[in-house]
């Protein structure tokens, strides 16, 4: 059994894109591969879940304007 990814950033702390975050086609009203927010843009995490089979943290990042958006923690950086 493999240990679980401790997630290094949490609940209601305020980030801002580290990078472009592009539609991975979870977004169907979107161009697919299409930019949703540019880099710098700035959210706070609702929710950290883990990716059961990659073994990763991801955030669900409320970037407003009812815009949430699953991001990795290369994507992100706490402000």
């Amino acid at each position: 059994m493999t240990q679980q990814a401790v997630p290094k950033y949490r609940r209601g702390q305020r980030v801002k894109a580290a990078v472009d975050l592009t539609n991975d086609s979870s977004f169907p009203n979107a161009e697919p591969e299409g930019v949703l927010l540019a880099a710098g843009a700035t959210g706070e995490i609702i929710k950290v879940a883990i990716h059961t089979e990659a073994n990763v943290p991801v955030y669900i990042v409320d970037f407003g304007e009812a815009l949430l958006i699953g991001c990795l923690e290369e994507e992100i950086a706490v402000l």
